[in-house]
């Protein structure tokens, strides 16, 4: 049985990230807008936040004015222990 894609990237230490992205549009320049995206992204490089905000330039008219970032590991020391012994019954 092989381990699902998601469970592997948690392994590999990728957690979850929230990005507030704020931007203007060309239409209303002193208007801030919010956009708020998540992924699970590994830290402290986030390949993934990278790639979005690439094409963010590229591919979106809104110039980026701000981005906020919030990210927990999704397993945790407390999240993965050992059993300290196996009961057999039977």
């Amino acid at each position: 049985m092989e381990a699902s894609r998601d469970f592997q990237k948690q392994i590999l230490g990728y957690g979850l990230l929230t990005a507030e992205i704020l931007y203007r549009m060309p239409d209303y320049p002193k208007l801030l807008q919010s956009f708020l995206w998540q992924t699970e992204d590994l830290a402290p490089h986030f390949p993934e936040l990278k790639k979005f905000l690439r094409f963010w330039e590229t591919e979106i008219e809104g110039r980026i004015h701000a981005v906020r970032l919030a990210h927990q590991n999704l397993i945790g020391p407390a999240d993965f222990r050992y059993a300290d012994c196996e009961i057999r019954i039977h």
